[in-house]
């Protein structure tokens, strides 16, 4: 497996809420097993953005293809709970065979529209639920965080500095890198992921000399292309001490002292102070690196106020699921079953009626109308709309995932920045003002309509 959530240690069929074998075993008793269509989607988008950069595809295709339960899981659940020894047979034998359509790894997507959609026999398509929640939910919320962070530093470089904060950091690096960050920190996600790795010093090997002097040597001799890290102490006395090792080093072994790295303090002070002492010192092609807990908004602030900083390691905005002070961490993707076929073809839309919470019955399609013009949701055998792009792709087909479905995540990257660059300036703000449009199809809101219509009190019609 590819991530933490889906250890080998622990089955499949294990990685799910006690109330996903509990509902189960409730429709095996009752036979209400037919084929049920569920919709995975968000309310709203992340971080009070306008947008979502779907990730976390290949994480949940691996878990529906390797989904089963094994006899330790199994013995765990007749402890807990007095199953029918047939049902407990029937998990035994339990394996995806539906289908399943979703938008690729990189695509720009918004609230409301279906990024999922799955097809199968009602207990097959339940029990996937949390699993499948759990790869799109992390991922996709670190992808869009990492395009807005991008984003918001404007052309200069953001690597990944998340590993230590994050609890997923295998996910993080990832969706961070599909997102638009340059590298990573964490070795075990480089080396797996083929991403960049990158690094500085710590503050621990400067204190280990008794002099900065003598630990900015000991690094500038070390490696032909160094960074060095100016705030242990006092940055001010720092760049000069580093300037005056990084002439000595590049006369003696020509070393190149590539960068500089801030990590507390005024960000955009310090940097103009040691971008003005570089300068003055002829060395024009010292980078300046800035971190700590930084964010896409404290980004946003040294690049409008022009600071002289080349590039930003990002650590705990990604890596632990903090948005704003409106909108909770997490992406907050549900999961509602929507369609119906009883066993004998009898075909049922499903809805479910909440404030704010009322879905979408029926299977759905998503278009794309022009260059992020507009999207459309509407019934499938519904006409595809004139110059539309169909946005949901076959990915599984009776159980098996089709070919192709997960590309190298190079590829997975180099679309999401290709979808990225066509969004349109009014939502790629980080606080916009402007929602995306999603237009249901008049058929879609017609039988949305009926749907409630059929569960208002005294109703006695069917759809």
């Amino acid at each position: 497996m590819l991530d933490e959530f889906l250890s080998r240690a622990i089955s499949g069929g294990m990685h799910t809420d006690l109330y996903h074998p509990d509902a189960a075993y409730v429709a095996w008793r009752t036979r209400r097993i037919g084929i049920t269509t569920f919709d995975l989607y968000t309310r709203r988008a992340p971080c009070d953005g306008a947008f979502l950069l779907v990730a976390g595809l290949e994480f949940a295709l691996d878990f529906i293809r390797e989904f089963q339960y094994e006899e330790k899981g199994l013995r765990y659940l007749t402890q807990i709970r007095d199953y029918d020894p047939n049902f407990v047979d029937y998990l035994r034998h339990i394996r995806f065979t539906g289908d399943v359509l979703a938008m690729p790894e990189g695509t720009v997507a918004f609230p409301g529209e279906p990024l999922i959609r799955v097809t199968a026999p009602f207990i097959e398509g339940l029990l996937i639920e949390a699993g499948l929640l759990q790869a799109i939910n992390t991922s996709t919320w670190v992808a869009t965080k990492a395009a807005r962070t991008v984003l918001a530093a404007n052309g200069r470089r953001v690597s990944e500095f998340a590993f230590r904060r994050a609890a997923a950091p295998f996910t993080v690096a990832r969706s961070a890198y599909i997102g638009g960050c340059a590298s990573t920190s964490f070795v075990a996600a480089a080396e797996r992921f083929r991403i960049p790795a990158t690094g500085t010093i710590p503050h621990a090997l400067v204190q280990l000399f008794p002099d900065e002097t003598e630990a900015f040597m000991a690094v500038a001799e070390t490696y032909n292309r160094y960074t060095v890290l100016l705030d242990t102490y006092d940055v001010t006395k720092a760049i000069s001490k580093v300037i005056k090792v990084a002439h000595d080093v590049e006369e003696r072994l020509g070393h190149h002292l590539a960068a500089v790295r801030l990590d507390s303090g005024d960000l955009d002070a310090a940097s103009r102070h040691v971008r003005h002492a570089l300068d003055a010192a002829n060395l024009y092609r010292t980078r300046i690196i800035a971190s700590g807990d930084l964010d896409e908004f404290s980004i946003q602030t040294l690049v409008r106020a022009d600071a002289p900083i080349d590039g930003f390691g990002v650590g705990t905005s990604l890596g632990v699921a903090t948005a704003s002070s409106t909108n909770p961490g997490g992406l907050g993707g549900v999961y509602k079953a929507v369609h119906y076929v009883e066993e004998d073809g009898t075909s049922t839309p499903l809805i479910k009626l909440a404030e704010n919470k009322t879905t979408w019955p029926g299977r759905k399609e998503v278009y794309r109308i022009g260059a992020f013009d507009h999207d459309v949701v509407q019934l499938e055998g519904e006409q595809p709309p004139s110059g539309s792009k169909r946005l949901l792709r076959p990915v599984i087909l009776s159980g098996s995932v089709v070919s192709g479905s997960s590309p190298p995540l190079s590829e997975v990257r180099e679309f999401a920045q290709q979808n990225l660059s066509e969004l349109p300036e009014q939502y790629r703000h980080l606080s916009p003002t402007t929602e995306y449009p999603v237009v249901p199809s008049a058929f879609l809101e017609r039988l949305r309509s009926m749907a409630m219509d059929a569960h208002q009190p005294g109703a006695t019609s069917t759809i």
